[in-house]
C-alpha cells in the first residue's frame, strides 16, 4: 500500500540515476561456485502497484531475458500481497517462465512485508551464494530499525540490495536508502515517465551478476543509455 508524506520531485532526476550507476560500478562481480550468478527477484504486489504491474512485468522479464544472453543468471522470484501472503518460486533461468509467473499474479490489498523479503535472502544465501537482491516498490509501513537490523545481517554475508522505488512516498524513499546502504548496494526512484531508464539498469544489474564487468561492457555498448554510462564508470573504478 501507498503512503502519503513530504512531496519529493516528481520524476527521478539524473543525479539519482547517476548516483545508482556509481554505486553499481563501485561493486566487484562475485560469481557462485559454480560460475553461474544467482539473484533474487523481490516484489510489492498489493494494491497500489496495480496500475502499472502489467507494465513491469514485461520489464522486468526484458532484464532476465538480457542475463540469460550473457549464459549464467539463475532467478528467484519472490512477492507479497494481501494478508501476510509473501511467495517465494523455485529458482529458474529462462526468462519466458519468469514471465509466465509474474503475469501469473494479481495485486491484492495489505500492508508491505519488506521484512519477509530480507529474512528469506538471508536464509537462502546461508544455504548458497545468492549474488544480489533486487527489490521492486512503492512503500514501507514496518518499523525502519528493524529493517535496518536484516540489511545489516544481508550486508554481512556480502549480499547487495538494489532498492527500485516506484513513485514519490518520502517514508519508503528512506527506508530503502538505508537498506541499500546497509548492504553496500544501490536506491534508484523511478514512475511512469522513466520506464526505460528502469529497463536498462534492471538489465544491467541482472547482466552484472551473470558476467561481471566484460559482460556489463558488451552490454552497454549494444543498449547504450544508463547501461551504457555504467560501462563508462566501470572502467574508471
Amino acid at each position: 500500500m501507498a503512503g502519503g508524506g513530504d512531496k519529493v520531485p516528481a520524476r527521478s532526476s539524473k543525479g539519482e540515476v547517476d548516483a545508482f550507476l556509481d554505486q553499481i560500478a563501485r561493486m566487484p562481480a562475485v560469481k557462485a561456485a559454480d560460475g553461474r550468478g544467482r539473484l533474487i527477484f523481490a516484489l510489492d504486489a498489493t494494491a497500489s502497484r496495480e496500475p502499472t504491474w502489467d507494465r513491469a512485468c514485461h520489464l522486468q522479464a526484458e532484464m532476465f531475458q538480457e542475463a540469460a544472453a550473457v549464459g549464467g543468471l539463475d532467478i528467484q522470484l519472490a512477492f507479497y500481497r494481501g494478508f501476510g501472503e509473501f511467495r517465494v518460486f523455485p529458482w529458474i533461468n529462462e526468462s519466458r517462465e519468469l514471465l509466465r509467473r509474474m503475469t501469473a499474479v494479481s495485486c491484492l490489498g495489505g500492508h508491505t512485508q519488506i521484512a519477509k523479503v530480507l529474512r528469506h535472502a538471508i536464509a537462502e544465501t546461508r544455504k548458497a551464494r545468492v549474488n544480489a537482491l533486487v527489490f521492486v516498490g512503492d512503500a514501507t509501513e514496518e518499523e525502519v530499525d528493524g529493517l535496518a537490523q536484516l540489511a545489516g545481517q544481508l550486508g554481512m554475508l556480502g549480499v547487495p540490495a538494489f532498492m527500485f522505488h516506484e513513485g514519490h512516498d518520502p517514508a519508503a524513499g528512506r527506508a530503502f536508502q538505508q537498506i541499500a546502504r546497509l548492504t553496500n548496494g544501490a536506491y534508484c526512484r523511478f514512475d511512469s515517465s522513466s520506464a526505460q531508464v528502469l529497463r536498462d539498469l534492471l538489465s544491467a544489474v541482472a547482466v552484472y551478476a551473470a558476467g561481471g564487468r566484460k559482460a556489463l561492457e558488451d552490454f552497454g555498448r549494444r543498449r547504450g543509455g544508463a547501461a551504457l554510462q555504467l560501462t563508462h564508470q566501470v572502467r574508471g573504478g
